[in-house]
């Protein structure tokens, strides 16, 4: 007869972001581990708080599923003997799956004949099986550990109690010296220790000692909460979603309520109140129905509503300091001028081998004033680009920034606009931050997209010359994110500018510094193979497949929107049977230029109309192929490469490339090196996986 199964985590409170991602880790797990152990169950159901991580299983058989399978033997030639019986071979075979000669039989793979014999694999009782659920509990990932008392362990938390039943049954096992048992507890304050006659108990239970175990639960009633505020008072409150799934992972009873603040603190910059409010305080900001920011803020508690008036004067009190902080720091910040604060960034390391941050601003406005001229940029915009340099990193000396530091930027732009700096370079003192994540938003003026590049390719520079390149997953400067900001900024700029260009500028800066740097050729190299990793993911975000993206990337990245359009249209070709008889000439022209490294063709030498043909037709398709890549028209340029095709073919059927005589040898050679020359600079076209028709 099936069972219900529960297995609970019981743990010390789990950091709000570890928790959505080890209860999706518990149930794949679970389901995985069900399916190698051959038990079959109904449903799986995954339950978390900041105290627990739990499966309910339903309907879990009693037993595992009986098997039959085929075992493979040697071949039939090693099976047996010169006389045709059985070896020792064979015999030792069958005995090790608990089967006799007897019970042979022959099958043909791939033209050899083996011997088989078939065996019932019995199935387990779960109850003996059901224990091993400790690896699952042991194997679970979280974005930091630590250990415990004398556990070897290594945890997100420490384990408080294990709790495993099948129907009534204890699973008896182990983890970290915590054995498991039918009991669970409910809430830390309101609930107690909870005996469960059975895994059908566990929600109802828990949720008697005001434990709402699914989180998705908790949200919906959090949701129904504000909504409910927004209807009483007539304000909206905008649901940040990463909040709420935070707000959520808190608490395991939530009560919504509402709390309020002096009006005089909205004389502040409304990012300020905001960040007070949800980034230290896990607060929801509270708007009129025109988007005015109220003088109101919605919270949620763990816990019922007992005494709820007390909750919300604590909560205001404790609000009421750090605004009253930040309107302090607000008025003493503006009484210094912009130049005092570029100042004290002399005093700051940014890095310890890459010096201060004054001397790290003096980098960005070298490499932000070389970018102006490559693009060539008006006198204005480079102006205020060059400005927006010097200044985009004032803000990070104020008291402001160093009492909220994720407004970094957000105040540099409001205090710049005090100051009487430009608007733009005020937007760009902001924006140079962008995207603050791999697929954030990018900047909008031309001035912060300069310097926001000029500014990572500093960063990315610096840390790899001085060797600090990350591994693995340790990127402790974000260079991963940084280099896909630059190259996400230029394809959406459209610059004509490449990788390799800005790699360039930058280097020729760093070998003028008085730094410790490793070998700048190994620099180089180091640099280049980076970036391609960088865009090789891009390539990927968009289905890109990992031949193509190896064939584009093989030379260069070069101008990062054309190399994906190329990449976009090999992508299209690679399973085109129209394709095919282009992909054959051009693949067979890369191919055969591998066997030489001519380049000279002296057209005296041509002696068939269909060599001669071939260069005529290289000539015309070269011009119209640099038009093409001047005006960046992927689909243009690969257009045009496939005109060679029809003369490539005839080339290679009227004419023996490796000709005896070395002169004429040595003329088609550097004839077919020019166009592979011609095509590898389109991509590696030997590098893709073309369909295959037979």
């Amino acid at each position: 007869m099936a069972k219900d199964v529960i297995y609970e985590i019981g743990l010390e409170e789990l950091p709000a972001r570890f928790i959505d991602d080890a209860e999706k880790q518990l149930a794949e797990k679970t389901e995985v581990w069900l399916k190698e152990l051959r038990i079959s169950y109904d449903s799986i159901i995954s339950f978390s708080t900041p105290r627990r991580l739990a499966v309910l299983i339903k309907e879990v058989s009693e037993e595992q599923t009986t098997i039959e399978e085929e075992a493979k033997g040697p071949a039939e030639k090693i099976a047996k003997d010169a006389d045709g019986n059985w070896t020792k071979a064979a015999i030792g075979f069958t005995k090790g799956q608990g089967k006799t000669v007897d019970d042979i039989f022959t099958k043909e793979i791939k033209g050899t004949t083996y011997i088989f014999v078939k065996k019932r694999i019995e199935g387990k009782s779960s109850i003996d099986l059901l224990p091993d659920f400790k690896v699952i509990i042991e194997s679970i990932q979280f974005g930091k550990n630590m250990r415990w008392a004398t556990q070897t362990l290594r945890y997100a938390r420490p384990i408080r109690w294990l709790t495993a039943l099948y129907g009534e049954e204890v699973i008896p096992f182990e983890v970290a010296g915590v054995k498991t048992g039918n009991v669970t507890y409910g809430h830390r304050f309101l609930g107690k220790k909870i005996i469960l006659k059975n895994p059908g108990e566990y929600q109802s239970s828990l949720f008697e000692n005001y434990v709402v175990a699914d989180s998705k639960e908790r949200e919906g009633l959090i949701l129904e909460g504000i909504k409910q505020l927004e209807e009483k008072e007539g304000y909206q409150i905008p649901i940040d979603q990463e909040l709420l799934n935070e707000v959520r992972n808190l608490v395991e009873f939530p009560t919504v309520f509402a709390g309020s603040f002096e009006e005089r603190f909205l004389q502040l910059p409304s990012e300020v109140l905001i960040t007070s409010m949800k980034e230290h305080q896990r607060y929801f900001p509270v708007r009129a129905i025109d988007g005015e920011l109220l003088p109101y803020f919605v919270g949620v508690r763990n816990g019922n509503s007992y005494a709820l008036d007390t909750v919300i004067k604590g909560n205001e009190k404790v609000l009421h300091a750090r605004l009253s902080d930040a309107q302090f720091f607000y008025e003493e910040d503006q009484k210094q001028p912009i130049n005092h604060y570029i100042k004290k960034l002399e005093r700051v390391v940014f890095q310890e081998k890459l010096g201060t941050i004054s001397e790290k601003v003096k980098r960005v406005v070298n490499i932000t004033e070389q970018l102006t001229k490559e693009l060539n940029m008006d006198t204005e915009d480079a102006a205020h680009a060059v400005r927006s340099a010097e200044v985009c990193k004032f803000d990070l000396m104020t008291n402001m920034v160093n009492e909220f530091t994720e407004l970094q930027g957000i105040i540099g732009e409001k205090y710049a606009l005090r100051y009487g700096e430009d608007q733009t370079v005020a937007k760009a003192i902001r924006e140079h931050y962008l995207p603050k994540q791999a697929n954030g938003n990018l900047p909008q003026s031309v001035a912060g997209s300069i310097v926001s590049i000029a500014d990572k390719l500093d960063t990315i520079v610096g840390c790899i010359s001085v060797g600090l390149t990350p591994t693995g997953s340790q990127d402790p400067y974000g260079l991963r994110r940084q280099a896909t900001g630059i190259l996400r900024i230029l394809k959406d700029r459209q610059w004509n500018i490449s990788i390799e260009k800005l790699l360039d500028i930058t280097e020729s800066l760093y070998v003028t510094l008085d730094i410790e740097q490793g070998n700048r050729e190994q620099v180089t190299k180091e640099l280049q193979e980076f970036f391609k990793l960088r865009a090789a993911y891009l390539l990927k975000e968009m289905t890109i497949e990992q031949d193509v993206i190896q064939a584009v990337l093989s030379k260069e990245i070069g101008l990062i929107g054309y190399s994906q359009a190329k990449a976009g249209c090999l992508s299209e070709k690679r399973n085109d049977d129209k394709f095919k008889f282009v992909q054959e000439a051009l693949v067979r022209i890369l191919n055969l230029a591998n066997k030489t490294n001519q380049t000279k063709i002296d057209p005296s030498y041509f002696e068939t109309a269909s060599e001669k043909a071939l260069y005529e037709k290289f000539q015309t398709v070269s011009m119209k192929y640099k038009e093409a890549v001047q005006s960046k028209d992927a689909p243009q340029a690969l257009a045009i490469l496939s005109e060679l095709a029809e003369s490539i073919h005839e080339f290679f059927e009227k004419n023996m490339v490796m000709a005896e005589n070395e002169e004429l040898r040595n003329n088609r050679l550097s004839l077919v090196n020019n166009i592979a020359q011609l095509i590898m600079d389109y991509a590696d076209l030997t590098d893709i996986e073309w369909k295959q028709t037979f």
